[in-house]
């Protein structure tokens, strides 16, 4: 099949790696994960992951006085994922490299915008952990960040329990109904719990299209890829 894409930049939140675990990470999801995402590098396209911590620790919720700490903690969280996604990726043959927003040589690389796009030109997956190396802001913020950075043609938001955006939380409300398309400035007015605001408005300000869908299917990435509408699209308004 022919892809759709060249460039994603694909957000993996910390919760889809822990299965149907209460947390950390299922090692049998980790690999469905990879076996979808050496599929789309087999296929040529240049592959970017943001990796969320949520599984570990979530930094915006937990209980600590000092958010800043927390956030940081939640940041060394998504370098555990990351390196567990690096060694299941090479374990199937697929070149990785790790980069981290905070430094720590010994485990990954700084993070380079420059080294990162030659890495994908030369068919190795990148790895983004550390979040943007700022507290206070998202994994899906960095997602959105690192979009806009790699000239990324969509951004995919790969999360757990839902299959796109609804106009209410279905695990609570049976009767929610699933957008399939969406605008910018839709998520932003109605306050949609998809991503944050400032994920939004950097999508919209760099007019990435965001495709949201669920993770628990994982072939769902390289339908998207192929073109299938599945989940989610929010763009700019035509």
């Amino acid at each position: 099949m022919e892809s759709k894409y060249k460039r994603i930049v694909l957000k993996i939140s910390g919760e889809a790696l822990s299965g149907n675990k209460s947390g950390g990470i299922d090692e049998e999801t980790l690999m469905e994960i990879s076996k979808e995402i050496k599929k789309a590098n087999d296929m040529g396209i240049e592959i970017a992951i943001v990796v969320g911590g949520g599984n570990i620790w979530r930094g915006a919720s937990a209980k600590l006085n000092d958010r800043a700490t927390s956030d940081y903690m939640g940041m060394l969280a998504t370098v555990i994922n990351g390196m567990a996604l690096q060694d299941a990726l090479e374990t199937l043959g697929v070149p990785t490299r790790v980069q981290t927003a905070i430094e720590m040589r010994q485990v990954a690389e700084p993070y380079i915008r420059r080294r990162a796009i030659r890495h994908m030109e030369k068919g190795r997956v990148v790895i983004f952990s550390g979040g943007s190396g700022n507290p206070y802001f998202s994994t899906d913020t960095t997602a959105a960040l690192r979009a806009a950075e790699m000239n990324a043609e969509v951004l995919f938001l790969a999360k757990k329990g839902v299959e796109g955006v609804y106009d209410d939380d279905p695990n609570i409300n049976p009767e929610a109904k699933m957008y399939h398309n969406l605008n910018y400035i839709d998520i932003l007015n109605q306050e949609l719990k998809v991503m944050d605001s400032t994920a939004t408005s950097l999508c919209m300000d760099n007019n990435i299209p965001i495709i949201v869908f669920s993770i628990e299917k994982p072939e769902n990435i390289i339908k998207i890829i192929e073109g299938e509408k599945i989940g989610t699209l929010i763009k700019r308004e035509e």
